[in-house]
């Protein structure tokens, strides 16, 4: 059984804080509210309901890329696994707690703007790096396709 997947719109409550583990993989923890808000039918007014705090955790260059981009107080749509985290507290009582092993996350364009850069990649092309994508990438490119000749059509397909 694998675990349950959610996807939704939270708020950045922290900054993101990045740390390296001993191994040197980067690793990310964002504090996230996801939260409900109805308009009241009544007074017209938009009311907070229900809210669910949790600490989500991204791994890789994704981590380095979520500390470098995104900020508190910043809506984030986000996918990812619910998993329980088991530990023992210093007086030796047990405890457990929900976080959010986080696939994807980037900013909500709904009340904001955002600009998207490339990021390079080290290993020259050799196809490493997320998504395992061979040396054509098609943003690597920088400019654009040459365009067909004819009857109004635009720039060449993109090759993906």
């Amino acid at each position: 059984m694998s675990l349950p997947p959610i996807f939704g719109t939270a708020r950045l409550l922290d900054d993101p804080e990045l740390r390296f583990a001993p191994s040197g993989v980067a690793v990310c923890r964002v504090r996230l509210a996801f939260n409900s808000r109805r308009k009241n039918q009544e007074t017209g007014q938009w009311e907070d309901s229900d809210t669910l705090f949790v600490d989500g955790t991204v791994f890789k260059q994704e981590a380095e890329h979520v500390a470098e981009s995104l900020t508190r107080g910043m809506e984030v749509v986000v996918y990812g696994r619910l998993k329980t985290e088991r530990y023992e507290t210093r007086e030796g009582e047990k405890r457990s707690a929900t976080k959010l092993m986080i696939d994807g996350i980037g900013p909500s364009l709904k009340f904001a703007t955002a600009k998207v850069s490339k990021m390079q990649r080290s290993g020259g092309g050799s196809g490493q790096g997320s998504g395992g994508a061979s040396g054509d990438d098609p943003w690597s490119t920088g400019s654009p396709s040459p365009a067909r000749t004819g009857g109004g059509n635009f720039a060449e397909d993109p090759p993906f």
